[in-house]
Parts: C-alpha cells; sequence; structure tokens
C-alpha cells in the first residue's frame, strides 16, 4: 500500500491524468491551481475574476484534504503581469488577515497559455490521517 495519496477537487481537474494535491502523512502538495470557474469550468476574462477562483479552489482543496487555510505553509504564484498583483493582495488578506499569521509566498512572472492569468501551488502541513 502507497503511503501517498491523491486528493481530488470536485468542479477542477487537470487536463493531464494528475490529481489536484497529493499527500504524504501530513504533508499536502498541490499541482497548478488556475482560475477556472469550478461551475462552468470557464476562464474568466479578468485577473479579479481569476485571483477569487484561485483562492475558491485553496479553501476548497484544503477542506477536501481534511484541513483549512491555517495549514498552509507556503504558496507560490505565477502571474502573466507581475507588476499587477492589486487583485492576489486583495484575496491575500482576506485569507490571511493576521500579518504575523501568513504562510510564506513567492510570486512570479510567467507566460500562461489559454488565457490564465495567475496560477498557483501550496505546501500544506497537515494533521496526519493515522493520528500520529
Amino acid at each position: 500500500m502507497s503511503r501517498r495519496t491523491s486528493v481530488d477537487l470536485p468542479g477542477f481537474a487537470h487536463a493531464n491524468p494528475i490529481p489536484a494535491a497529493s499527500r504524504i502523512g501530513p504533508f499536502l502538495a498541490s499541482g497548478v491551481l488556475t482560475g477556472r470557474d469550478p461551475v462552468t469550468r470557464e476562464l474568466p476574462p479578468g485577473l479579479t475574476e481569476q485571483c477569487a477562483n484561485v483562492f475558491g479552489h485553496v479553501r476548497a482543496l484544503l477542506a477536501a484534504a481534511g484541513g483549512s487555510t491555517d495549514d498552509i505553509l507556503k504558496m507560490t504564484f505565477w502571474l502573466a503581469d507581475l507588476r499587477d498583483r492589486e487583485a492576489l493582495n486583495r484575496e491575500w488578506t482576506a485569507m490571511f488577515p493576521e500579518g504575523a499569521n501568513r504562510p510564506a509566498r513567492q510570486a512570479v512572472a510567467a507566460v500562461l497559455d489559454g488565457g490564465s492569468l495567475v496560477q498557483c501551488d501550496l505546501l500544506a502541513v497537515l494533521g496526519d490521517p493515522g493520528g500520529s
């Protein structure tokens, strides 16, 4: 039996055969989370809507894995326009309002395809499902 468990996310799927995240013990690592709408699966044209969807996927992923956003250790964001961080920072401070209790964050410029303006991945440390 494998120690690794795939975590799927309702309303979110990759085009390739990979899960939304993978877990070994207390460690959860996501794949890329995009700004696609979880209902329509369409990519909104604006960064504000895409950021809102990304952060919604983050919340849903942590809940599906049995955790919460308090378990996030680090998030990495890829932005089509690195200088345009207003929407990202708005969602960031809404999810993590306490400056002394935020995960590490990295934002990098990227050439993203299909109209994507923002993508992220995360590393979280959850309670071990085995109880240890």
